[in-house]
């Protein structure tokens, strides 16, 4: 992949807030999107929708990468995202925060280089790193047992200054 390159989709009206998106210059599906009632009739994910789903599976496709770098087989990773909704002091909605929790099919000592590959991850996802610069975006790993591998609101926590 070249340092830049160019991502082109055409999105076309079907009725009132429903849109056909095209992948141009790929053999893509063409993707259907409405807004919501009461504009819309809720027909097909909405942007908002689609902005959190893209960080999340940017996230976990990082992170697959990563333990695949180092040898780790991995199926059957499960990510479960949320996205708190909020007005701006011009009252308008925005996506305020995005929580990104992931959890690992096998415990944290069943996987080479653990530690260090969920230190660089969050790095390498495209998404995630664009978006970071106007929504803030948390992410936990979690392994089969449950444990808390890695918690980027933690890290972020600890390097602010104290009060």
């Amino acid at each position: 992949m070249s340092d830049t390159e160019e991502i082109r989709l055409t999105l076309t009206q079907e009725s009132d807030y429903a849109f056909r998106i095209a992948f141009d210059e790929t053999s893509l599906d063409d993707l259907h999107t409405d807004e919501p009632s009461p504009l819309g009739a809720d027909s097909g994910p909405n942007p908002s929708r689609l902005l959190v789903a893209a960080v999340a599976n940017c996230l976990s496709a990082s992170l697959v990468f990563a333990l695949g770098k180092y040898k780790n087989s991995v199926n059957g990773v499960v990510t479960r995202a949320t996205a708190r909704m909020a007005r701006n002091e011009q009252k308008r909605l925005r996506i305020a925060h995005i929580d990104v929790a992931i959890k690992l099919p096998d415990a944290a000592a069943d996987y080479a280089q653990i530690d260090r590959l969920l230190e660089q991850f969050e790095n390498f996802c495209i998404v995630t790193e664009s978006v970071r610069s106007g929504v803030p975006v948390d992410v936990s790993v979690h392994d089969a047992t449950g444990a808390v591998l890695h918690d980027s609101s933690a890290e972020a926590a600890e390097t602010q200054d104290p009060p």
